[in-house]
């Protein structure tokens, strides 16, 4: 099963830098149940995809099981409806610093304002071993609010 091992952190003001690959990114929930379980459709330029995540039962917070599946256009058009009401779109650069590759999140529409940024690792052992640079903000990893499942279905986290 492929594990997902990733830390998510705010971010404040962000220029991308030249280097960075930009990706537009709409993505909407069929499903979320409340032990964290996932599924969801995502429209990543040309691409669509289905994905499903969950919890890794022997992990630790930051590991989930990532099953994702390309999907033709019809299926994802027919599919798409069921996410209304559980929907977000975002602007993701993605690109190497601090000695990792690091995933930037801007968020549009009604989530406008947010920014964040993931790492993903190999291990939970690199994981924790990770320092944020001084330009990450608050660590958010595991902190519901700023799940992309609960900011498509709930908004923007209280202040």
């Amino acid at each position: 099963m492929p594990l997902e091992i990733e830390r998510k952190f705010l971010l404040g003001a962000f220029e991308p830098p030249e280097t960075a690959v930009r990706q537009h990114i709409e993505q909407g929930y069929i499903a979320i149940k409340d032990d964290g379980t996932e599924v969801r459709l995502r429209r990543i330029g040309g691409s669509r995809v289905l994905g499903v995540k969950r919890k890794a039962s022997s992990a630790g917070a930051p590991v989930r099981i990532e099953v994702e599946r390309e999907l033709e256009e019809r299926e994802f058009t027919e599919l798409w409806p069921a996410t209304e009401g559980a929907r977000l779109v975002k602007e993701r650069y993605t690109f190497d610093a601090s000695g990792v590759t690091v995933y930037a999140d801007v968020y549009q529409g009604e989530l406008a304002g947010l920014r964040t940024v993931e790492v993903e690792f190999g291990s939970e052992a690199e994981a924790a071993a990770f320092s944020a640079p001084e330009w990450f903000g608050a660590e958010v990893t595991g902190v519901k609010a700023y799940k992309n499942q609960t900011l498509a279905t709930r908004g923007l986290p209280d202040s």
